[in-house]
């Protein structure tokens, strides 16, 4: 909850979040409560859930779904503008196509356009008041277990990284099935006891984020918020604000882990597990390496030995 927590803080009042079948999605939706809350604004994360292996798509199909009404919204603008307005209209609907695809120069752009509307006339201006919920870019987020991300929804995962899709995904992983009892998972490390794994997992973790990498043009990060609260933040900003598909791993410890002492301590956790060498923390900025830069930076410090 603290990683979901703080993305929303950060993008919750234009964000639009698909949420995988799983404990986020038990903790995230669950009637009569719902912990996603609006500002003073009146705006809030809008929150849908699918199913548990189709997420990515249903993710995807979201953001396909805005990018096709904000460009109709863009031919509006367009349009408006050949059919006359006034000047100071005209001005915030150029600065607005100019900066549609970056968040504060729509909004600030978008908020100008509202607020002039009612002063406007034409056809074009009435369908663009129908359709000014869009004028602010969405933020769409993907959120998920490890459970769907590294075994049933990872075909998914997989093409929508691969797409090219402006999107951003979250996978809490906690290295087992949680919300089901603790399964093991591909994400499971080596020698883990856990279901299905009673005499210790044989087999390695699988690397979704070096398989993401792979492709080259996808935004990774693995952050561990209880090590290093700054690179959580800073991960977070550089995915939302990268213009293609980003994927952060976020070390989650969960209650089938059995933390002897207690959930209460699971950021402490987190700084165990990256301090002894156990969790990487790292980002690969793709924009980097377009710069001539190298587009990996491993952040982890030493393992203390202790």
């Amino acid at each position: 909850t603290p990683y979901v927590k703080l993305v929303t803080q950060l993008f919750g009042d234009r964000m639009v979040v698909a949420n995988a079948t799983g404990c986020s999605s038990i903790y995230g939706g669950s009637a009569p409560s719902c912990p996603y809350c609006v500002d003073g604004k009146g705006h809030g994360p809008a929150w849908a859930n699918s199913l548990f292996e189709d997420n990515a798509e249903y993710g995807m199909g979201m953001a396909l779904g805005i990018e096709q009404q904000r460009g109709m919204l863009s031919g509006l603008v367009k349009k408006a503008l050949e059919e006359g307005v006034s000047e100071e209209m005209k001005a915030a609907m150029e600065e607005w196509l100019a900066g549609m695809g970056d968040a504060d120069a729509s909004r600030a752009a978008g908020d100008r356009i509202k607020a002039l509307l009612p002063k406007e006339k034409g056809a074009a201006v009435s369908e663009i008041a129908k359709k000014a919920d869009l004028l602010t870019k969405k933020s769409v987020w993907i959120f998920g277990g490890d459970g769907w991300a590294y075994d049933i929804g990872y075909g998914g995962l997989d093409h929508v990284l691969a797409s090219g899709m402006d999107v951003n995904v979250l996978v809490l992983d906690t290295e087992v099935y949680s919300n089901t009892g603790g399964q093991a998972s591909k994400s499971t490390p080596t020698g883990s006891v856990a279901k299905f794994a009673a005499s210790g997992k044989k087999m390695k973790k699988k690397d979704l984020g070096l398989m993401a990498m792979s492709y080259g043009y996808v935004y990774v990060a693995s952050v561990a918020m209880g090590a290093n609260k700054a690179q959580v933040v800073k991960a977070m900003a550089e995915a939302e604000s990268y213009h293609g598909p980003s994927l952060i791993i976020a070390y989650s410890p969960c209650i089938n882990h059995g933390i002897r002492k207690g959930m209460g301590k699971s950021q402490e956790e987190e700084k165990l597990a990256v301090d002894s060498g156990y969790w990487p923390l790292y980002r690969y900025d793709p924009r980097l390496a377009d710069e001539g830069k190298n587009a990996f930076v491993f952040e982890s410090k030493k393992p203390d030995g202790s």
